[in-house]
């Protein structure tokens, strides 16, 4: 498929240690697409779970793979994207990071998906909703925040992100934040200026469980270095976004069911059927 800023072809970034089940999880939702328009990039951080043999058995299925041990997620990104930038010539147009256990939400997503980044050839960043499974089982939708509302933090899940390689070829993850080091890397991809496109798309089930789940105050507290850092935004302004962040958790895990009303839309499908 071709747009006004030529050939689009998706990278497809996994990163996966010790979680074999989860990469052939990811590996199920891309073989199950009506487009093979991708390439698939795995870097894995040394796993001992049979996962480096797998991926050695089946390297037909990727483009790059590797299996070394790396300083944690955010590094394993940036070795795959050092890995896309060093193809020549260059295949693809954009990235997704679509981690080990995430899967794309249903068999037509890229489908979908490239026209789109093909209508939108001027766009950094383009981003759609995701679903998350409720306990019991349930799928939701959690529908994506404006881009503009990105002072609040992530405005929808990374997995649900397309970056244009052309503007993130120069990024990169910054280790300091191990938990919101996503968050810097789209901040610093929508100060360059380039549009940013909502698109009306469902695009991930998200796996979660995540460090950034497990420890929401670190990441709360690393978001507002990072709103320093990038956007110079003082003391008073990032105390008011933290304090709200805080609050949006406390809903979360006091009245789950409030925080669901208010965040999330029904979805048919469920993770049991």
């Amino acid at each position: 498929m071709t747009g006004a800023a030529g050939t689009i072809r998706l990278a497809v970034v996994t990163v996966v240690r010790d979680d074999l089940s989860g990469l052939l999880a990811t590996r199920a939702s891309l073989r199950a697409q009506t487009t093979a328009a991708y390439d698939w990039f795995v870097a894995d951080g040394g796993s001992g779970d049979g996962t480096a043999c797998w991926l050695a058995d089946h390297r037909d299925e990727t483009v790059w793979w590797r299996s070394s041990p790396d300083r944690g997620l955010y590094d394993a990104m940036n070795i795959a994207m050092d890995a896309i930038a060093e193809r020549s010539p260059p295949s693809c147009s954009h990235v997704l990071f679509l981690n080990a256990g995430d899967r794309l939400a249903d068999d037509r997503v890229l489908e979908r998906l490239l026209p789109l980044l093909a209508a939108h050839p001027d766009a950094g960043l383009l981003y759609g909703d995701a679903l998350e499974a409720l306990p019991g089982g349930r799928l939701v939708v959690k529908r994506a925040r404006s881009h503009r509302r990105a002072l609040l933090g992530m405005f929808t899940h990374h997995q649900a992100m397309v970056y244009r390689l052309a503007e993130s070829s120069g990024c990169r993850f910054d280790l300091r934040h191990g938990l919101a080091a996503d968050y810097a890397f789209t901040l610093s991809i929508l100060k360059q200026g380039l549009p940013a496109q909502r698109l009306p798309l469902t695009v991930c089930i998200f796996a979660g469980g995540g460090r950034s789940q497990q420890d929401p105050a670190g990441g709360r507290r690393e978001q507002a270095i990072i709103r320093r850092e990038v956007l110079g935004l003082g003391f008073a302004a990032n105390a008011t976004l933290w304090g709200l962040q805080w609050l949006a958790l406390t809903l979360r895990q006091t009245i789950p069911w409030l925080y669901a009303k208010y965040r999330f839309s029904p979805n048919e499908r469920s993770l049991l059927s």
